[in-house]
């Protein structure tokens, strides 16, 4: 049976698709760095395992690869989902919140695809699917750090599509738009309102709407596809 691991997956986006991924067939390892109760629950739920970790520290991604590895012996699919947000205006920023949006938007990515190289490439085959946003594709005021380190996403994703696609190893980036969740629901109702009525299919998206994407791009029907960013986003971006 194949194998994916989901990073920030006890909740919101990571959740539904380690959920989707399940029903498709995979088994599950679910990666958290705080939510313990909550990525425990949802793994005993589908038959996987809860590993935590903080993906911004390279030496916690190896040891997370490592721990998928040992347990299940192979890993076929990496959804890089683990993410935060900070808004406000850039001068207000400090150093410490700014390095963890970069540290875990970014350079979580990085580290967790590096881990997850050498078995792929051992076997010649792989799925890696990052996470990035619409503000990674034409960038959000008030959410500067947060659209660098998205837009940085989709250049890693990329570039290691052209680097790994000779070994069999496809890596692909979803880009959503406004999604209900937990990270969007800050912005208040009357924003969020706003959002849907000028998203042209007229609503926000949800996190199964990514979770569909995602579990596209790890099914047979994805194989030709490297290297591309897929935006369910409901037109709101175009």
């Amino acid at each position: 049976m194949k194998t994916a691991l989901i990073t920030g997956a006890s909740r919101g986006i990571g959740a539904a698709v380690a959920r989707r991924l399940h029903a498709d067939g995979y088994t599950v390892a679910l990666n958290y760095q705080r939510s313990r109760a909550e990525a425990e629950a949802l793994a005993a739920d589908l038959q996987g395992i809860a590993l935590p970790a903080d993906v911004s520290d390279p030496a916690q991604a190896r040891a997370l690869v490592e721990a998928v590895l040992k347990h299940f012996g192979r890993l076929d699919a990496l959804v890089c989902s683990a993410g935060v947000a900070w808004q406000g205006l850039t001068q207000d920023m400090g150093a410490e919140d700014y390095r963890r949006v970069i540290g875990v938007d970014l350079d979580g990515v990085f580290y967790c695809c590096q881990a997850a190289l050498p078995p792929m490439l051992h076997r010649k085959e792989g799925r890696i699917v990052t996470l990035s946003s619409m503000w990674g594709q034409v960038g959000a005021s008030c959410e500067v750090a947060y659209s660098a380190a998205k837009a940085g996403v989709i250049g890693l994703t990329k570039a290691l599509a052209k680097e790994v696609a000779p070994s069999g190893i496809t890596v692909n980036c979803v880009a959503p738009g406004v999604v209900d969740t937990d990270m969007v629901r800050p912005l208040g109702e009357e924003t969020l309102a706003a959002l849907a009525e000028e998203t042209p299919l007229g609503r926000l998206g949800t996190a199964e709407d990514v979770a569909g994407c995602v579990s596209f791009l790890c099914s047979p029907g994805g194989a030709f596809l490297t290297g591309q960013v897929i935006a369910p986003n409901g037109g709101l971006v175009i």
